[in-house]
């Protein structure tokens, strides 16, 4: 493999600093000494080269250069996927040093480079922060072929300062590649683009997606010296897609440099056909889907007032096919069941999509990676994301779009066993609800069951292979059977039709689902610094008052139990450990004593705004203003985490006094 000049000296340059720093001539010159003193006889004058490097070696010299001489790449962090291919790890999320990473030189990699943006006018008034001075952020997001990085935060500006490295792999997912480098015919067949994410973070902590962007990253393929330097526009997302919010300048290093780089025409070409070939697809589906859609109104034409969605805007305000959202997504090793599933979806923080004026709800379906990056989304998104896990766990699941009490529009979850039970998965609350339809045709008289679940109507229920239509004389969830291979109840899409758009690599246009990240959060440490942030608001609030504030630590101590029996009902449906909890108060308040206690559960870590909450509950305020004798008050902060840095935040405010008739 061999350099160009000045990478060459570059390299040198880095190897003798990198000897210097270790002090490793210092270090030859006392084994020389020790080894003329030692090994030479009185008549041998000279020591050869090859006895120096024998010493060196056996002194374990050599061993250490090698283990400290790393490739070293730019500010990144890597967030670590639960899948195995981990082909590069960069730890230390916060350091502002260079990271270093070992390379596999059997593989090649694209090495992508942000040089920094301009031209991001909403920030053009933007005051330059002080040091120290809390500000809004902006942090681009990567996804390519199972990997994902995440830049260090830049402070929001006009030319925000990105100067951020991402060492992509470029390999083949088939078995038996893996080992092979791929080389520039190979990777002109690898369609995946590289999904970027720029995620807007406020002094609040409050994330909003800024845009999102797919990088054909395969243009360096014709460039000479496998080098090409690119202008990107973002577009803004939602009513906002087709206006620019910035520019970031890119460049493109493919490593080690190919040995042969491809002519930018037969690049083009492959691309053009590619989109040609997609344009085609899409178009013989949406054909289709208009034929399948006529077929349905002529069953029953009230079938227009039906929720049938076929096709969804994504962030983009691109219209894609609805199955093309779900796809079965494995966990790894960080989620152990649905229902821990079923959990993490419901802590993902709920937002509807932004609309500027009035005039309804404004659509909006993300892709996954944007609605991983931001944390949050519309309950459309967690659905989906809910529905691809329970596919992972080998479920039969279903995404049901409908509506709740008003007609509000409104998506969940259904899951359909192998003993015909029809479950419904809330994924916004984490509720499990068992369908049992009421029959029209019974008497008045006779019993029936009573829905426990808040779904009004059903008009369809798509997963990533499947897509039907409710053609039931009623859309009534109550009354609604659930009976999906019976074609006179639900009117099949051919399944063919859904896999030419929707399964994986189907068209160059479907964005790649990325891996779930393992959470970067401490709990402990976490859980420490809210609990003290609360513990001072409460003690100011009461100072305020004119109350003094006395903390019983062993007090605060006993609240865990309850907190981890929440938080472990919460995923299991099962509740456990309320008799020690219960048993191990009434020892610790004596006769005579009151105690009171009140939980609350959050998904955010804001502890200013959850005692802001907390207060506008009068049983809480009761608990925090408590006047009487010897008052000793109480909070435990027991936060859970789950993968994607998301957050169950349990916080229980206590407090025991004597009670004075």
């Amino acid at each position: 493999m061999s350099l160009p000049p000045e990478k060459a000296s570059e390299l040198k340059q880095l190897i003798h600093q990198q000897l210097s720093k270790m002090d490793v001539h210092g270090r030859i010159r006392e084994i020389l000494a020790e080894t003329i003193r030692e090994e030479l006889a009185p008549d041998q004058q000279q020591l050869s080269t090859e006895d120096l490097i024998k010493a060196l070696k056996r002194r374990g010299i050599i061993d250490d250069v090698m283990k400290e001489l790393n490739f070293v790449t730019d500010n990144v962090d890597q967030e670590l996927p639960s899948s195995p291919k981990q082909p590069v790890c960069f730890t230390d999320r916060q350091s502002t040093l260079l990271k270093k990473t070992n390379i596999d030189p059997t593989r090649r990699y694209l090495y992508l480079q942000v040089l920094g943006g301009k031209a991001f006018l909403e920030h053009l008034q933007e005051p330059e922060p002080l040091p120290g001075q809390a500000c809004s952020t902006f942090t681009l997001c990567l996804h390519f072929r199972n990997q994902r990085f995440r830049s260090k935060p830049v402070p929001c500006a006009c030319e925000p300062d990105f100067h951020d490295g991402f060492l992509l792999e470029v390999h083949r997912e088939n078995l038996g590649d893996g080992t092979r480098m791929a080389d520039s015919t190979t990777m002109l067949s690898i369609s995946d683009p590289v999904h970027m994410v720029l995620i807007k973070t406020d002094i609040f902590a409050e994330t909003t997606l800024v845009a999102s962007y797919f990088l054909e990253w395969r243009s360096v393929l014709g460039s000479e010296n496998g080098v090409t330097s690119l202008t990107v526009e973002l577009m803004g997302v939602g009513t906002e897609s087709k206006v620019s919010v910035g520019i970031l300048n890119i460049k493109l290093e493919m490593y080690p440099p190919l040995n042969q780089t491809l002519s930018q025409e037969v690049v083009n070409t492959q691309l053009a056909l590619e989109r040609q070939k997609t344009a085609e697809k899409e178009r013989l589906f949406l054909v289709y889907a208009k034929q399948w859609w006529r077929e349905y109104l002529q069953i029953r034409p009230s079938h227009n007032s039906r929720l049938v969605k076929i096709f969804a805007q994504d962030e983009n305000g691109i219209n894609r096919p609805v199955c093309s959202y779900v796809k079965p997504l494995r966990a790894g090793r960080l989620l152990d069941t649905p229902r821990q599933a079923a959990r993490f979806v419901n802590v993902l923080g709920y937002e509807r999509a932004p609309v500027i004026g009035g005039g309804g709800k404004q659509e909006q379906w993300c892709t996954l990676l944007a609605f991983l990056c931001r944390n949050k989304g519309d309950c459309e998104d967690h659905a989906n994301l809910l529905c691809s896990l329970l596919l992972g766990y080998g479920l039969e699941a279903f995404v049901c779009v409908g509506t709740k009490a008003k007609g509000v529009p409104h998506a969940w979850v259904m899951t359909c066993g192998t003993d015909g039970t029809v479950t419904f998965w809330d994924s916004l609350t984490g509720h499990r609800y068992l369908h049992k339809p009421i029959n029209p045709d019974e008497p008045p008289a006779a019993e029936q069951p009573k829905p426990l679940y808040p779904y009004r109507t059903i008009g369809c229920v798509f997963n990533h292979q499947t897509f039907l239509g409710n053609c039931q004389p009623s859309d009534s969830v109550e009354s609604c059977v659930f009976d999906l291979n019976d074609e006179s109840k639900w009117k099949p899409m051919s399944e063919e039709a859904v896999k030419s758009v929707c399964a994986p690599g189907a068209t160059t246009s479907l964005p790649p689902f990325p891996p779930l990240c393992a959470s970067t959060i401490d709990a402990s440490v976490t859980s420490n610094e809210i609990e003290m942030q609360l513990r001072l608001l409460v003690s100011e609030h009461r100072k305020d008052l004119g109350l003094t504030t006395v903390w019983e630590d062993q007090l605060s101590y006993l609240l865990s139990p309850a907190l981890a029996s929440y938080e472990f009902e919460r995923t299991t449906s099962i509740s456990a450990g309320n008799e020690e909890f219960q048993d191990a108060i009434r020892r610790a308040v004596p006769d005579g004593h009151t105690f009171k206690g009140f939980p609350i559960h959050f998904v955010y870590r804001n502890a200013r705004r959850a005692f802001a909450t907390c207060l506008r509950s009068p049983f809480c305020e009761e608990i925090i203003c408590c006047r009487g004798d010897q008052v000793r008050l109480a909070v435990r902060v027991r936060v859970f985490t789950y993968p994607e840095s998301a957050c169950a935040v349990w916080i229980m405010f206590a407090c025991k006094y004597r009670s004075v008739l």
